[in-house]
């Protein structure tokens, strides 16, 4: 009978313990991305959901960047990054480089030229809606 109680006992311990670590892995997680997050928002000029996949692809490219999502309706890309690992120039740089006008750099013109048909936007188009 001591057996069975000591086994149980032995047996709750490790439980409590193990959730207490997954408890404690998931909190340090979500610290350090609130610390890491810088936020930015800024015009994108494109057309379709071809170029939302294009134009997220090459903001997300860059490191440190954990988040791109741009708006199909607004023309705006709003995005999430790690200040100490980028900047906002180099996505801005990089989504420039897949063919896409931002408000600060003009898209490729070989990128641009090699888009699909329907992702070759207006120039003149407005954005941050």
């Amino acid at each position: 009978m001591k057996r069975i109680i000591l086994s149980v006992a032995v047996i709750a311990a490790i439980g409590l313990t193990s959730c207490k670590n997954e408890a404690k892995k998931e909190t340090t997680t979500e610290v350090a991305v609130q610390k890491a997050g810088t936020d930015l928002s800024f015009g994108v000029r494109g057309n379709c959901k071809m170029c939302k996949k294009t134009i997220e692809k090459a903001a997300k490219g860059v490191e440190g960047v954990a988040s791109a999502n741009w708006d199909v309706d607004k023309k705006k890309i709003d995005v999430t990054f790690d200040a100490s690992k980028t900047d906002a120039m180099a996505i801005h740089k990089a989504i420039a480089a897949s063919g896409y006008d931002t408000e600060k750099i003009a898209g490729s013109e070989d990128a641009y030229n090699n888009l699909p048909g329907c992702c070759q936007y207006d120039h003149e188009m407005a954005m941050n809606q």
